[in-house]
């Protein structure tokens, strides 16, 4: 693998960059606080006229066509940020990106501008249950299909943006006798259908600028065309997609960690303690090193996954790796960074503790840890042949 960028990643890096630095970063601690979603919604609309909302779509389609690799780094960028609005972007890429493979033409053609120009603020994947969280296959969501439309009934959990998303891509189960997971159908809806209502908001722990909601079908009637890929096909294009969306999360989890340790890094040359900078003591600085080495190493995981995904080889077992290793490791990065301010990270006016918080849930959605060492066991051990 060719490590080093070529220009058109070096330029959405670098604009990640800025953007990060300039919009994202001046008003994460008010979105934290529950300023409101007009910060965000406004970066959101910046970031689709920057092209960020479908960085791996054919330019036919609106897209950047920039790659994985692209998408990848300009993640970490924004996670540096506010993981608030990178996970935004992560998730509407991914739904862009599901319907860029498995969508017909006309859905491609009707969707795809919509969501890459920021016509919709952003887009859901509602697949998440409160008894299929882990164990997808496990859904009750229903679709029956009639004469002249399907008919959704059920209840989704957790999804990302869904205050404020034009669209959203559901899974439902259309055959019920058959084995589990197999009779699971995808299929797209707009947040404007009746039938669709966003439930209560979750009080989180952090990245409290993103809208997490229940999102509730109710007789919810959508076209007989509205099905994403074929029937019955919906659970392999979840896991397809998952995969995919690792990447995004391992990114700006790196992003996070990456933050957190640039600023315990300049702290530390600033304070004075026993008449000399904290950066002069041992203990510190190996923290340092440890830290920066595994966040290095999570940054080449992460381009490895990126680069054979861009490739289209098997990318399933990369991703999880990366994943797993990211988002632990930017969790401990963050809490290192608060150790090395002291009392000062603990407090609200440094912005260790916000981090630390942001960085939690990375370990946990788009399939926890655990999840991901059954995952990357399970695929070294079909290796063997």
């Amino acid at each position: 693998m060719h490590l080093q960028l070529n220009e058109e990643q070096q330029f959405i890096q670098d604009t990640a960059r800025r953007f990060s630095a300039d919009e994202l970063l001046p008003v994460a601690e008010q979105l934290d606080l529950g300023a409101g979603r007009e910060p965000l919604l406004g970066n959101l609309k910046k970031l689709a006229e920057l092209g960020f909302m479908g960085l791996n779509i054919s330019a036919d389609y609106g897209g950047t066509e920039a790659g994985s690799v692209a998408f990848s780094v300009a993640l970490t960028e924004l996670g540096r940020g506010c993981a608030s609005t990178a996970v935004t972007v992560s998730v509407t890429n991914m739904v862009a990106e599901v319907i860029q493979a498995c969508g017909s033409d006309q859905q491609k053609q009707h969707y795809l501008p919509k969501i890459c120009a920021g016509e919709y603020s952003a887009a859901g994947f509602c697949l998440t249950e409160s008894t299929a969280g882990s164990d997808p296959a496990g859904m009750k969501c229903r679709a029956v299909k009639e004469a002249d439309s399907w008919v959704l009934n059920g209840t989704k959990l957790y999804i990302t943006s869904a205050e404020y998303a034009g669209l959203f891509v559901v899974w439902a189960v259309t055959d019920t006798q058959a084995p589990k997971g197999k009779g699971i159908t995808c299929f797209l809806v707009e947040a404007n259908n009746p039938g669709l209502t966003i439930g209560k908001a979750e009080h989180k722990m952090g990245q409290k600028g993103s809208s997490t909601n229940e999102v509730l079908f109710t007789d919810c009637r959508i076209p007989l065309d509205a099905v994403l890929g074929a029937e019955s096909q919906g659970f392999k294009i979840a896991v397809g997609e998952l995969a995919g969306g690792r990447i995004g999360v391992g990114s700006f989890a790196l992003g996070i960690g990456l933050a957190a340790m640039d600023y315990a890094r300049q702290y530390i040359t600033e304070r004075q303690q026993f008449g000399q900078a904290l950066s002069n003591f041992q203990g510190l600085q190996w923290i340092l090193a440890d830290r920066y080495t595994e966040l290095e190493a999570a940054r080449l995981l992460l381009m490895q996954a990126a680069s054979r995904k861009e490739q289209g080889l098997s990318f399933s077992k990369e991703a999880s790796m990366a994943k797993v290793f990211a988002s632990e490791k930017a969790n401990a990065a963050c809490y290192s960074a608060l150790q090395m301010l002291g009392g000062n990270g603990y407090s609200a006016e440094y912005p260790l503790e916000r981090w630390s918080r942001d960085a939690r849930i990375t370990s946990i959605y788009e399939g926890t840890s655990e999840i991901q060492r059954i995952i990357i066991a399970r695929e070294l051990l079909l290796e063997i042949v």
